[in-house]
């Protein structure tokens, strides 16, 4: 199985987003290089996993500490680089298929691949959250015990 073809294509897909999302031109490549290792991950952990929601949830923590560490490192909005690299694993397709088998009075096929879909996106927000709250109360930790430590250093040890 080719796993290099899928990378570019989310890459591809991602630049292209994000020149649609107006991008500043220096963070362009930055963030679709999000998007081609989300779906690396995907593709990588696919040879050992076999729940694909359980690999959606992988590539978005991946992609989402990606973007935490590149807005730190280029004093800029998480989401620039968060909402790009998302795009390739948007499941677009399976709410398309939803929608279709409704309308052609599937229903089975209809909820089923709805309820399929609604877990892939679940994945997505879950993974999101996940780091989004990890690096947060990291900061906040982290801005904590530095004004313990100033105290400290401007009182004297006793305090």
């Amino acid at each position: 199985m080719n796993y290099i073809a899928p990378c570019l294509y989310a890459f591809g897909a991602s630049l292209a987003f994000a020149f649609v999302f107006n991008i500043p031109r220096n963070k362009l490549l930055l963030s679709a290089l999000g998007g081609m290792l989300g779906q690396l991950v995907y593709v990588v952990f696919q040879l050992v996993i076999s729940n694909d929601v359980i690999l959606y949830l992988l590539a978005t923590i991946a992609i989402s500490l990606y973007a935490e560490v590149l807005a730190r490192l280029t004093k800029s909005p998480t989401t620039i680089y968060l909402a790009v690299a998302l795009i390739p694993l948007v499941p677009g397709g399976g709410i398309y298929y939803t929608m279709l088998y409704f309308i052609n009075s599937e229903i089975d096929l209809g909820i089923s691949t709805g309820i399929h879909t609604l877990l892939i996106s679940g994945a997505l927000a879950v993974g999101i959250i996940m780091v989004s709250s990890t690096v947060n109360l990291v900061r906040k930790v982290m801005i904590k015990s530095k004004t313990k430590i100033r105290k400290k250093i401007k009182y004297g040890k006793n305090t």
